[in-house]
């Protein structure tokens, strides 16, 4: 028996919890998220891939998000949750093993694309396949615990990809997280319940939705759209601020031997406040103070970063992006939980999940340039502040319409 073969009866026999399969797989779909920058300088070498080329594939996973996060979702939803994610984890197996054998950065740069498709059929199915196998008292803390696998999933691939390239070259790397796709392609197929019949939904005897009403349904109701806008507003100061980590170590006169280490724990730590969040829901604490809690923390954070007033204490700013990054993690935690709160019904999840999506990689797309628009023009980054501070106050004004929910 090959060793592949093994693997795939332990993970068919293994016992465990449902939801935490779940989870593990958008885990391993962010690898794939985080799998490029890292390769980034081997693909220079072997593809002679440009700096704009490299940006683009950088990108494109976000291009897939913010055009059809709703579509994706609303597929999800139709399809079903658990087929969805197979078929997601199928794409992105198949387009990370072609990826390996490309010759052009075209290619490339399709693939790329195909796998943002891929990784979109996987983690947006998840909060209502969570939903459906945990009992009412414990969706908080799944909830929190999933808004863990971006962060975990992409500071994993900074942390081993140096490894896997150095030793296998970036094919190589394309090739274990096609593999790894792969791996839990399976164990999600003997360890999610399948999906319920379309007829009714999974807790009620009520008929479904059509499918074409679906987005219709979802984007009357007000809840997503503020979770919507409030994800938006995370995101954009999130990836702006790890997205210019590199020059401010560089500023500070970090080695740059610690440089991909420190990038890779500023994400890690967005973990803990994750987990906090499905905690503190669980608690009882409501979900309007702890968002409130995360952006207010956040803006500090980015005003200790990057004003002039710590130009000469680099552990200062450091300390700070570690806090805006743990305390700022409790943000999408509570989103994902309003999220399966507030969608208009049970078979719109995954589309308001979607949608929420489609935000989240707006303002991934636009917060970055935004930043360095202001940078540029200042002429330093000492009022790139203004910027995160002004899209924390808009989710303040958005985070004062939502109901109030606790855990």
């Amino acid at each position: 028996m090959t060793l592949t073969s093994r693997l795939f009866v332990i993970m068919s026999q293994c016992r465990f919890p449902s939801e935490f399969v779940v989870i593990i797989a958008g885990v391993s779909a962010a690898l794939h998220l985080g799998k490029l920058p890292p390769a980034i300088t081997a693909l220079e070498s072997a593809l002679g891939i440009t700096l704009l080329q490299a940006g683009f594939m950088l990108s494109l996973v976000q291009l897939a998000g913010m055009t059809v996060g709703l579509l994706v979702g609303m597929a999800a939803d139709t399809v079903g949750l658990r087929r969805s994610m197979i078929a997601g984890l199928v794409i992105l197996a198949l387009a990370s093993f072609l990826g390996a054998e490309a010759t052009s950065v075209s290619a490339l740069l399709t693939l790329r694309a195909l796998e943002g498709v891929g990784f979109l059929l996987v983690v947006l199915p998840a909060p209502g396949l969570i939903r459906r196998q945990v009992p009412v008292e414990k969706l908080s803390p799944r909830l929190g615990l999933w808004g863990c696998y971006m962060g975990f999933g992409t500071s994993l691939a900074l942390l081993t990809a140096p490894w896997v390239i150095d030793a296998a070259s970036w094919q190589g790397w394309w090739r274990v997280l096609a593999l790894v796709s792969m791996l839990m392609l399976v164990w999600v197929w003997y360890a999610v319940p399948a999906d319920q019949p379309h007829s009714t939904s999974a807790n009620t005897t009520s008929p479904s939705a059509p499918w074409w009403q679906r987005p219709a349904d979802t984007l009357a109701a007000p809840g997503p759209w503020l979770i919507a806008i409030i994800f938006a507003m995370y995101s954009s100061q999130w990836l702006s601020v790890i997205g210019f980590l590199p020059s401010i170590y560089r500023q500070a006169g970090f080695s740059a031997l610690l440089i991909g280490p420190l990038t890779a724990l500023v994400a890690l730590i967005n973990v803990l406040g994750n987990l906090a969040s499905g905690y503190l829901l669980h608690r009882g604490i409501q979900a309007r103070q702890l968002l409130y809690t995360g952006f207010g923390v956040m803006s500090l954070g980015t005003l200790l970063a990057f004003s002039s007033l710590t130009d000469t204490a680099p552990m200062v700013r450091y300390s700070a992006v570690l806090l805006f990054s743990m305390v700022g993690g409790v943000i999408p935690g509570v989103l994902f939980s309003l999220a399966v709160r507030l969608a208009p019904s049970e078979d719109t999840v995954s589309t308001t999940v979607g949608w929420m999506q489609q935000w989240s990689s707006l303002g991934q797309f636009a917060g970055p340039p935004l930043v360095a628009l202001v940078a540029s023009r200042s002429e330093g980054w000492e009022s790139t502040w203004v910027v995160t501070g002004g899209l924390s106050l808009v989710a303040a004004m958005v985070i004062s319409r939502l109901p109030r929910f606790s855990g």
